[in-house]
């Protein structure tokens, strides 16, 4: 990727069909860095796909450096959505999220952070969410840094169905 520039030459933008091979890639990255996982490629792509072609199953947020139009990606953030019965309201839960090693320490993850933030405040979402690895500390710290709290839940998982 390209030398880190000053943050103020970011801009956050919604995730567009012509970033899904970096997009894709990122997620590559992602999984074998938190979750030494290495993810099946089409079925990687195929789900990438799907959600920068429905904004009903989520919306990805990417970082460009440089020229909006036509910078590199260094970072991204994707949503979905979950109804809280219990708070009558919705939560977004952050996933996928990834800044370019060249990019970390750069605030390109506040910048998206803070993005997402305004507009969930904009939509009148109640709050955010997000699962980290359990021993993925530098995520920890970040996300402890920026205001989430551990929820006291477990997550768990059944896949297959």
């Amino acid at each position: 990727m390209n030398s880190p520039a000053p943050a103020a030459e970011l801009t956050i933008r919604p995730g567009r069909l012509d970033d899904l091979t970096v997009i894709v890639e990122f997620n590559h990255r992602l999984a074998l860095e938190s979750e030494q996982k290495n993810l099946d490629h089409a079925t990687l792509t195929k789900g990438v796909e799907a959600l920068l072609r429905d904004p009903r199953l989520g919306r990805y947020f990417v970082a460009v450096a440089g020229e909006p139009s036509s910078g590199p990606l260094v970072g991204q953030m994707m949503i979905t959505e979950e109804w809280s019965d219990w708070r009558n309201g919705l939560i977004w839960w952050l996933q996928s999220v990834y800044v370019d090693t060249a990019w970390r320490g750069k605030g390109v993850f506040r910048r998206l952070l803070n993005k997402v933030i305004a507009q969930g405040k904009e939509a009148g979402v109640i709050g955010l969410r997000l699962y980290v690895e359990r021993h993925n500390e530098r995520a920890h710290g970040t996300y402890l840094r920026s205001g989430f709290v551990d929820a006291g839940y477990q997550v768990l998982e059944r896949l297959p169905l």
